[in-house]
């Protein structure tokens, strides 16, 4: 007997606010998900948390219509489950406690303020099984507006991570310092130290865009000259050359360039040559963290 659930993964991060519609599929008493639907709302809430320390009134009342239009979304489309959790932003703002019980009392939507370490756990419970050896080392790294994840995987498991204040919208409004950076760099270096050989697996909005952007098929990773190429190419060119020439949205037209930085950054610290895209990240990890919360078996694909 086959059964089919939907489940529900709000992300709500610096550069935007999403959420991911999962069919939850069981059978035999083991689970899988196929991704249903995702619905992106370009609010950028890093703008005002690393600047001002509050989010503005403007970007509150969007963030609240956005928690109601996401709530009859899942009601619409019968969502069992959800989670919602809320990252770099959030964490970062005095009125964090307010925007919570407000969103909760408009939309019914109960959102949790995670910690950095808990949000590169819950982005290492990503599969991608089609795209790793699980003889080779890999360094995961997700960039997201506010912060960026990184974590080990040898022999197919997660040994360790850790999450870098380093993000692409604190990066545009220059709230990086260099000892930031220094961290970053020490603490991949001495992680890889025991490997002679170390794979990138890039995760985030604007490394999937470029990969896209590239042309690759699904499992062909993205050169560091490619990257270097695109990087030369895209910085060159304003604002609004970039969302006309290579149709980027607004909203990922400035933050692909500070991206790109990162991604090159852990590809030289590395010594890696490519970065695979395997399209997966926190929403994913929430998704199978529903579903093994759920007692559920999960299938290993």
């Amino acid at each position: 007997m086959v059964k089919i659930e939907k489940y529900a993964a709000i992300d709500i991060g610096s550069n935007a606010v999403r959420i991911l519609l999962a069919n939850i599929i069981t059978q035999n008493g083991v689970s899988s998900y196929q991704k249903n639907s995702l619905v992106r709302v370009p609010i950028r809430l890093g703008e005002d948390a690393f600047t001002k320390g509050v989010i503005s009134s403007h970007n509150f009342n969007r963030l609240v219509k956005a928690m109601v239009a996401f709530d009859l979304l899942m009601q619409v489309h019968g969502v069992k489950k959800y989670a919602a959790y809320a990252t770099s932003a959030l964490r970062s703002v005095t009125n964090r406690a307010e925007i919570v019980q407000k969103v909760y009392r408009e939309s019914g939507i109960k959102i949790e303020i995670i910690s950095g370490k808990k949000e590169a756990e819950v982005i290492s419970r990503t599969t991608f099984s089609s795209i790793i050896d699980q003889q080779k080392v890999y360094l995961y790294v997700d960039v997201g507006g506010g912060s960026t994840e990184i974590s080990l995987l040898k022999n197919g498991k997660f040994t360790d991570s850790r999450s870098f204040r380093i993000g692409t919208v604190r990066l545009i409004n220059n709230l990086v310092e260099q000892s930031l950076w220094d961290n970053m760099e020490t603490w991949v270096k001495a992680h890889l130290k025991p490997y002679k050989k170390v794979n990138i697996l890039g995760t985030g909005g604007n490394i999937n865009k470029l990969h896209k952007l590239a042309g690759l098929g699904e499992g062909k990773p993205l050169s560091y000259l490619k990257l270097f190429t695109f990087y030369q190419e895209l910085s060159s060119m304003d604002y609004f050359q970039r969302i006309t020439r290579y149709k980027l949205n607004p909203d990922r037209s400035d933050v692909i360039i500070p991206a790109m930085q990162i991604y090159m950054n852990i590809l030289l610290w590395s010594k890696a040559k490519s970065i695979y895209v395997p399209k997966t990240g926190l929403s994913d990890g929430m998704i199978r963290e529903l579903i093994l919360e759920d007692g559920k078996k999960l299938l290993k694909i």
